[in-house]
């Protein structure tokens, strides 16, 4: 081959690798394979285990932790489980509901074994600025290249390695990460029922119809297996942003505590409520109707989608 001819090779060889390459790419899209079931570590029952990892799934009682090893522990969460931040000199940590426990923050954990291989957690440990970034990081409900690409800061290579992979099909499967993200932001959990309650101006005090839609969505909620809720709160245009933040809050929490005094509903079972102030207008604000309809809680109930489909395979297979 003489030295002249050499380019002309060379870029006839790598447009065939490029090619090579995007066909691979549009087969994986077409043809995913099944990703297998999650493994855990088990936990010897009534070992006493103590250690730090990054919280990577969340569901009603328990969570998923995974430690610098990359080794997944399944925690389980009670009502005697202490969370609180780390405390300094001469001062105890901040005390936080198990609730607060949410995907992306690093915790410590401290619990002893179960016969199921879960660790029963007796105290879960971790920083306050943790929190914050793990709290700002869930509320903004950030796209999944950028919530994988703070994981990544804190599990370099494993991240590493499914960012690289994003991007070499990322033009192939921009509509399945799309579809990924949703999921992801639901961990697994579809919207059973939901239901929007509204508030007076400048109030956080349920009505007694919003108290009747409560109760029904109870009820319904008591009925289900594997069930979390969903709460956030919202204003009007009316007032400062500062004011409808503190608006916002103080209704969600009003539901909280109605579902939980009220109807015994566990505090486990709520999502961290949110106020979004008066961000996420659902109506016009330049109408009273549409102020009204925006001074609101949502509220949701979440379905673990595995206990569903496992509930209608039984019924199912019944005679």
């Amino acid at each position: 081959m003489s030295i002249k001819n050499r380019p002309f090779y060379f870029f006839c060889s790598l447009a065939l690798f490029v090619f090579g390459t995007s066909l691979a790419a549009a087969q994986v899209a077409k043809n995913p394979t099944i990703s297998p079931a999650p493994s855990y570590r088990s936990v010897p029952s009534g070992s006493k285990m103590k250690f730090r990892g990054v919280v990577t799934d969340r569901n009603a009682d328990t969570f998923t932790i995974r430690d610098a090893s990359r080794t997944d522990y399944q925690v389980l969460i009670t009502d005697d489980t202490s969370v609180k931040t780390y405390g300094g000199f001469l001062k105890s940590g901040k005390k936080y509901p198990v609730t607060d426990i949410m995907r992306g923050l690093i915790v410590e954990v401290e619990g002893r074994g179960d016969p199921q291989g879960q660790l029963v957690a007796d105290k879960i440990r971790f920083r306050e600025s943790d929190m914050r970034a793990a709290i700002t990081s869930e509320a903004r409900t950030a796209p999944l290249e950028e919530n994988q690409k703070r994981m990544a800061d804190q599990m370099d290579e494993l991240y590493a390695v499914a960012q690289e992979v994003r991007q070499q099909v990322a033009v192939v499967n921009q509509r399945v990460d799309a579809v990924d993200q949703r999921v992801s932001d639901l961990d697994n959990y579809d919207v059973q029922e939901s239901a929007s309650v509204t508030f007076r101006t400048n109030s956080a005090v349920l009505s007694p119809e919003a108290k009747q839609q409560l109760d029904d969505l109870a009820t319904k909620a008591l009925a289900s297996n594997g069930y979390m809720i969903e709460i956030s709160g919202h204003t009007d245009s009316t007032g400062g942003v500062a004011k409808n933040m503190r608006l916002s809050r103080s209704r969600a929490e009003s539901v909280v505590e109605y579902l939980t005094v009220q109807h015994h509903i566990p505090a486990r079972r709520f999502i961290t409520p949110m106020g979004y102030g008066k961000s996420e207008a659902v109506a016009d604000n330049s109408t009273v109707a549409g102020r009204q309809q925006n001074r609101r809680v949502e509220v949701k109930i979440l379905a673990n989608r595995g206990l569903t489909n496992r509930t209608k395979t039984s019924s199912t297979a019944k005679p």
